[in-house]
């Protein structure tokens, strides 16, 4: 492959609440279900590119993320699962589809995130990755951003292969795509069918009369348990039917189908080897157990950004508040704060570190960095990601202290923490517009921005980063050092 995979599309948080049900509601004949698991994962397109990225793929998502707790999951888990996120501003809340499980049986679906918002424009940086593509997989999920005008004229210039995964709710595919990908009932909404007709009649009619409309190169309607139906241009379809039995859970099985196809496609295969490899990718995904069993545990992990203090059993975000100036710690803070500036139409500046032990070079960063905009959100290593990158014996204080002793500064506004080695997932669900570093003047050491990865990720929303002098002679280490050896004395 000479570039990415692509997955262009709308993102869910998808939450499964698993339980047992042991009697009803005494004030409605309802079971009750007493939750003993729940764990969440990226959905929509977020699934598709978690599929592409666990078979070894690079892969790009473009989606839009919301500036609240779900966005911030969403981000991590992302991240943790391989995928490099090319995030675009969602108005409103982050979409959430939630199931209620027991024994193995879905009992509800919860959805809640209201009326999709319209996604922000696209990057310079968004743009060239899809120029670069190997191909790529439009997942609609309804929600706007295959709507999107200056997306969807790049996904017209791309020449790479692009396979559309429609929804009813969305637009019709870009002309002369390569593939398309509905399911059965999908087909049905976007054509009628034919009074009595049988099913495979009315896949076929279907396929046929989309391929027509959207001037696509083929189309496979996807036929749960009996496969999938490929009409390209031949007059005769070619069924190609599941390689054995393939019943359990179904939830993603149409996106493990087109991330398939999509890889296939952008290793050079024909569409219908690629439709073939997909119905075999999908077959074993459900025989073998579903969502549940084939994402990578980093991509349905416990939360990885968190407010100080929520360190919990469960997988559920704690956005509590702590202590003086804990109004200002945690991804509620966060959110706000960006609801707000963002509304204003101000600057949103953003640095990171561990600050263990706080310093004079410390606060001269801080203020230097809240002099370049409306806004200073600190982002914080966590204790275990401070152990990792320092060792074990640090930090000297806990993040909880850390935090409120950054909140109390004057010049930041908000302090979140995060649990990786670099801050890669909290800044694809920030976005600051301005990232900065403090550096060392004093060596002369030039351009030292080339050198930063954050400068890599900034540039998938069009931010920049920026260097900001640091006073000479302060350092964390050397002050643990100097005061072990006072204490030697």
């Amino acid at each position: 492959m000479r570039g990415p995979v692509v997955v262009l599309g709308d993102t869910l948080l998808d939450r499964d609440v698993e339980g047992v049900v042991n009697r009803l509601c005494p004030d409605s004949p309802v079971p009750v279900l007493d939750e003993t698991a729940a764990s969440d994962r990226p959905g929509g397109a977020g699934l598709a590119a978690v599929f592409a990225a666990a078979q070894g793929a690079e892969v790009v998502l473009v989606t839009a993320l919301a500036d609240d707790a779900g966005g911030a999951r969403l981000g991590v888990l992302l991240a943790a699962a391989g995928v490099q996120v090319y995030p675009l501003a969602l108005p409103g809340a982050t979409p959430e589809k939630i199931r209620l499980r027991a024994r193995g049986r879905v009992l509800l679906r919860h959805d809640r995130g209201g009326p999709s918002g319209e996604p922000g424009q696209p990057s310079d940086e968004v743009l060239r990755v899809i120029r670069s593509a190997s191909a790529v997989l439009v997942s609609d999920y309804g929600r706007g951003m295959a709507r999107q005008p200056a997306l969807r004229d790049a996904l017209a210039a791309t020449r790479a292969p692009v396979v559309w995964d429609p929804h009813p709710r969305g637009p019709a595919a870009i002309p002369g795509v390569h593939l398309a990908t509905p399911n059965e009932s999908e087909v049905r909404e976007l054509v009628p069918a034919l009074p009595g007709a049988s099913r495979l009649a009315t896949a076929s009619r279907g396929a046929q009369g989309l391929r027509r409309r959207w001037r696509a190169g083929a189309v496979a309607v996807t036929l749960g348990g009996d496969g999938a139906l490929l009409c390209h241009a031949g007059s005769t379809p070619l069924v190609v039917p599941t390689p054995g039995s393939a019943e359990g859970d179904t939830c993603g099985a149409g996106d493990r189908f087109a991330a398939a196809a999509s890889l296939a496609l952008a290793q050079g295969a024909l569409v219908s080897e690629a439709v073939q490899a997909a119905v075999a990718e999908a077959s074993a995904y459900v025989a073998g157990g579903g969502v549940a069993a084939a994402l990578p545990l980093s991509a349905r992990s416990e939360s990885l950004v968190r407010a100080p203090q929520s360190r919990t059993k469960d997988s559920r975000m704690s956005t509590g508040v702590i202590g003086p100036g804990g109004e200002r710690v945690g991804v509620a803070a966060v959110a706000t704060l960006l609801g707000e500036v963002r509304a204003a139409g101000g600057t949103v500046v953003a640095t990171g570190g561990c600050f263990d032990l706080v310093h004079a070079g410390h606060v001269a960063t801080l203020q230097a960095a809240r002099q370049l905009g409306d806004c200073l959100i600190v982002c914080v290593n966590s204790d275990a990601s401070v152990a990792g990158l320092k060792g074990p014996d640090r930090p000297v204080l806990s993040e909880g202290d850390r935090s409120r002793l950054l909140a109390a500064m004057s010049c930041v506004d908000a302090v979140l923490i995060f649990d990786e080695p670099t801050p890669e997932a909290v800044l694809s669900w920030v976005r600051p517009d301005i990232w900065v570093k403090g550096g060392d003047y004093a060596t002369g050491g030039g351009d030292t921005t080339a050198t930063l990865p954050e400068a890599e990720v900034l540039r998938r929303w069009g931010g920049n980063t920026v260097v900001v002098p640091y006073l000479d002679g302060r350092s964390t280490t050397d002050m643990i050092v100097r005061s072990s050896r006072e204490r030697i004395r």
